[in-house]
């Protein structure tokens, strides 16, 4: 008999009527003589009732139901005693009179209950298809569905077309480690799976497909955390003759319709914008959390000339970017009542950073009456104490935490810091999804281990049209370099980088330039973007683009710790599946027909 419906849409307007249900025996239970059963399917759980005077052998057979089995009830729809009804569940005005059942599978002895709390998440990804029947998983990615498919509806209203860009394609260095696929027809050689589709969007806007969309599969083969994964997922667009801020609204708009649709919530638009200057000097991090309310204070022109002289070192520290020295303070209103231990514990969680300590002013009185309390206090001059009151707005009652190094490390460790008392002393306000964009990143970095530059986004992304000029300037100068901004900008939710974009390059010529400030010389261009390269040179628009990280956006708005609750079959921290036990070493005829040899063996 084929099923008339889902578990929770029988309601009052069915009451009298007969339905066929199929779905799992989530709990049963023996009344007496009457057997109830709760049946569930992806929808919820709707009572059935096995009545031995209505139906006596049907009640027979409800006897040998257990968990997990599988049925197929067919009954009427009643209204329950109002003594048993049930509030809390959508469908507990109602039962199910069962009168024909038919057991369509059993179920060996579960290795954990799925009402079970705390099962370790190792025999839950080990048994991930009866984890994925809990009801929170299963609400979890009927969430991650229904974001989705708002995404495409929007920007599909919006005149974009999706389009599937290819799997296979070749390595190409965009800041990880690709997942390479060996040719079995092309001996020695390999194809990558993409870490993005960025290549690829970008010939079709130069091919003349003006809107793209793309719901798209990455993979990076690169350590991992709890909002990491080695494959992943994003929403990735690009749109041809736009700027920045044509990119952004439209990536609002698509934002501001999950809110409304996935919610049921209204945005606030427009996102506030910082600037990367901007977030670096009051947050020190570039994904800032603006619900928290502290901020940094940059204390490094009043410290020239102290007698602190690890203040008055760094100050006066010379370099490039992030490597010149600078002294910061972070104010922790009321913070004085911490203890001496708890400071200590912020020391060595600085030390995560690379700060070498943390000083620290307690600030029990007013400084005029000895009422500083620090064993740093005996430096400052009574001016420099002002300064200090005076820029950081500090009060009677409050803790002064202070960084002194050089500027990456001070940024990084105090930042980090700040967001940790955020979370320790609950500070977090306002409502509970707070977005910002950060905009104008320097264009490039300089990596220290490999002593070259590197693009702070990826080697495609456009500088600011002010700052054309300094990367025109003759050799590749720190200097000039160090000023260059770009046109890129990163969606910021809840202090996390949820997705982000830039204006692209499409004047060859500034391309070439770029990657020879990679490094990238013409012959090494040639052979890895020469396709790119070649398409520039014919009548490239202006473009620009956006990625959304599916997955994290979906963690954050369900308010789940760890990504891997929000994808069907995710992988552990060391990129492996307990499900189906990969990766895993395979036949050696297979390694021969591919030209491969391991140097490790299968023990």
């Amino acid at each position: 008999m084929k099923r008339s419906g889902y578990c929770n849409e029988i309601r009052e307007h069915l009451l009298g009527e007969q339905v066929t249900l199929c779905g799992w025996v989530n709990s049963r239970r023996d009344h007496g003589g009457v057997i109830f059963i709760d049946l569930r399917d992806r929808t919820g759980l709707v009572q059935v009732v096995f009545n031995p005077e209505r139906q006596p052998q049907v009640h027979r057979q409800a006897h040998g139901l257990r968990n997990e089995y599988v049925l197929r009830v067919c009954g009427a729809v009643v209204r329950r005693p109002a003594e048993t009804a049930n509030p809390k569940l959508a469908t507990g005005q109602i039962e199910i009179l069962a009168e024909s059942l038919e057991v369509l599978n059993t179920a060996q002895q579960l290795p954990f209950q799925l009402d079970e709390e705390g099962v370790g998440e190792a025999i839950r990804l080990q048994y991930r298809f009866l984890d994925l029947r809990r009801g929170e998983m299963q609400r979890n990615l009927q969430f991650r569905h229904r974001v989705m498919q708002t995404v495409r509806r929007t920007l599909d209203e919006a005149g974009f077309l999706e389009v599937e860009t290819p799997m296979l394609t070749r390595s190409t260095p965009e800041g990880a480690r690709d997942y390479l696929v060996p040719s079995r027809v092309n001996p020695g050689q390999f194809y990558a799976l993409p870490q993005s589709p960025q290549l690829f969007k970008q010939l079709l806007m130069i091919a003349g497909y003006d809107r793209y969309f793309q719901i798209a599969r990455c993979f990076r083969d690169e350590d991992l955390r709890a909002d990491r994964q080695p494959e992943f997922t994003q929403i990735d667009l690009e749109m041809s003759f736009v700027q920045c801020e044509d990119v952004m609204a439209l990536a609002e708009g698509v934002i501001g319709a999950v809110f409304r649709e996935a919610l049921g919530a209204e945005l606030s638009l427009p996102i506030p914008r910082l600037t990367y200057a901007e977030a670096m000097d009051r947050y020190g991090l570039d994904a800032p959390d603006l619900r928290n309310p502290l901020h940094l204070v940059d204390l490094t022109e009043s410290m020239r000339q102290t007698g602190f002289k690890v203040f008055a070192q760094a100050a006066n520290q010379a370099g490039s970017r992030g490597q010149h020295g600078m002294v910061k303070v972070l104010r922790v209103p009321g913070g004085a009542q911490l203890t001496r231990k708890q400071i200590d514990e912020y020391t060595e969680f600085v030390g995560i950073y690379g700060a070498k300590g943390l000083a620290w002013i307690k600030l029990n009185g007013p400084w005029q009456e000895d009422g500083w309390q620090s064993p740093i206090v005996k430096f400052f001059s009574d001016a420099e104490k002002e300064a200090i009151r005076t820029t950081t707005g500090a009060e009677v009652g409050d803790l002064l935490f202070f960084g002194a190094d050089r500027a990456s490390i001070v940024n990084e460790s105090l930042g980090r810091l700040r967001v940790k008392l955020g979370k320790d002393l609950q500070l977090l306000q306002g409502a509970p999804f707070s977005f910002v964009w950060v905009t104008e990143f320097p264009l490039l970095d300089w990596d220290n281990e490999s002593r070259r530059h590197v693009a702070v986004h990826h080697p495609f992304t456009a500088p600011m049209q002010e700052d054309r000029e300094q990367l025109d300037q003759s050799g590749m100068e720190e200097q000039f370099l160090d000023k260059v901004r770009s046109q890129a900008y990163d969606l910021v939710l809840n202090g996390t980088e949820i997705g982000g974009g830039s204006i692209r390059i499409h004047d060859p010529k500034l391309q070439e330039r770029m990657l020879a400030l990679l490094g990238i010389g013409a012959e090494e261009a040639e052979e890895k973007f020469d396709f790119l390269l070649k398409a520039l040179e014919y009548g490239a628009p202006p473009h620009g683009g956006l990625a959304f990280g599916l997955d994290r956006l979906v963690a954050i708005l369900l308010g789940v710790e760890s990504i891997r609750d929000v994808i069907a079959f995710p992988k552990t921290q060391k990129a492996g599946c307990p499900l189906t036990q990969a990766p895993s070493f395979v036949d050696p005829l297979q390694l021969r027909e591919l030209h491969l040899r391991t140097t490790q063996v299968q023990k």
